[in-house]
């Protein structure tokens, strides 16, 4: 790598792909629900593609696949036993897929989320939080990633706990908060008063990712940009959410009626996709904000990182598939076309 994220970030915009989870459940190699990654050891292969074709599309940066393969998430379906090999097989997927692409300069990043234990009026569990970040962050390190992502946090002491076990280990840290309905943080702290808190600390990056969509995320994301002084980031899920329902945990389709239980999340969202321009929009957007970590959560595809990474000016891998509409048999302009198939409305 000839230079660190924050030499990267400095020189313009950087694309990140992630999202791991949804494209695993629609591929059939992972239960919504629980969301535990066990693809990374059952069909390592899998994850390889995915990385492959993120990387093509114009992803800078190789997120291992540990989100949601932290030690209480295996516990509920009773594989604790597997996290250590979970945890160090994502690393080596994500560093080996990497190395496949030597002419691209990739970064690889580790990435430690929500625990979904911490409770702030439990002593015990932040110093469960504490262990469980310390050890993925350790495996994370030994593997030789280039920055640690803290992600989908909506406790503004735990993204704390999670900060700090980054810099302990002397890795660069980027801080991503996931706000819920309200736009504050569990707390109470409004988006840009937490990303505040966390460049006082020695975040290097700070932002959003996950829950909400690419409106409802540019709300909030502005405030921080003013807010802070480093760079800031921006990983919304592709998905329309709107003032009344901001995040995709609880959103509904008023188109569909059988959907069990009403709540669309999170594998009745298919009415509510963001198409690739609406998320070309929102990183032309951030890079007009000088939001330079740009990127795209749960649901993520890599038709998706492409129009993204060509929006802010890249030339990624796939652009050579990009469509071009003009020797198509009915909407095209080549002479060479049959006008017969242009006379019919389809």
């Amino acid at each position: 790598m000839e230079k660190n994220l924050i030499e990267r970030l400095d020189s313009g915009p950087v694309i990140c792909a992630e999202g791991y989870l949804f494209a695993m459940e629609r591929r059939g190699y992972l239960s919504a629900g629980a969301f535990v990654p066990e693809v990374v050891l059952e069909h390592p292969e899998v994850v390889t593609q995915l990385h492959r074709e993120f990387i093509r599309a114009g992803s800078d940066v190789v997120q291992a696949f540990t989100y949601y393969g932290h030690r209480e998430k295996l516990r509920i379906i009773g594989k604790e036993d597997l996290l250590e090999p979970l945890q160090k097989n994502a690393l080596k997927i994500a560093k080996d897929s990497a190395n496949e692409f030597k002419n691209l300069d990739l970064m690889v990043c580790g990435d430690v989320a929500n625990t979904n234990i911490f409770d702030p009026s439990d002593k015990a569990t932040i110093l469960e939080c504490q262990k469980m970040f310390e050890e993925q962050i350790g495996w994370a390190k030994e593997a030789g990633v280039d920055f640690i992502v803290a992600e989908t946090i909506n406790w503004t002491e735990e993204m704390k706990i999670a900060l700090k076990a980054i810099k302990d280990e002397d890795l660069i840290a980027v801080t991503n908060f996931a706000i819920p309905r309200g736009d504050k943080t569990r707390e109470g702290h409004s988006a840009e008063d937490a990303c505040k808190m966390m460049e006082d600390l020695g975040a290097d990056v700070v932002g959003l990712n996950c829950y909400r969509g690419p409106e409802m995320t540019m709300k909030l994301l502005k405030k921080v940009r003013e807010k802070v002084s480093c760079h800031v980031a921006g990983l919304p899920v592709p998905y329309r959410t709107t003032e009344e329902e901001p995040g995709f945990l609880n959103v509904t389709d008023h188109d569909c009626n059988c959907i069990p239980g009403g709540n669309a999340f999170p594998v009745a969202l298919d009415n509510l996709y963001c198409n690739r321009f609406e998320m070309a929009e929102f990183a032309k957007d951030c890079m007009s904000k000088n939001i330079n970590f740009i990127g795209i959560c749960c649901g993520a595809e890599a038709h998706h990182v492409r129009e993204m990474s060509v929006a802010v000016g890249k030339e990624p891998i796939s652009m050579k598939y990009m469509p071009d509409m003009r020797k198509h048999f009915h909407h095209g302009t080549d002479e060479s076309l049959k006008k017969v198939n242009k006379e019919i409305k389809y």
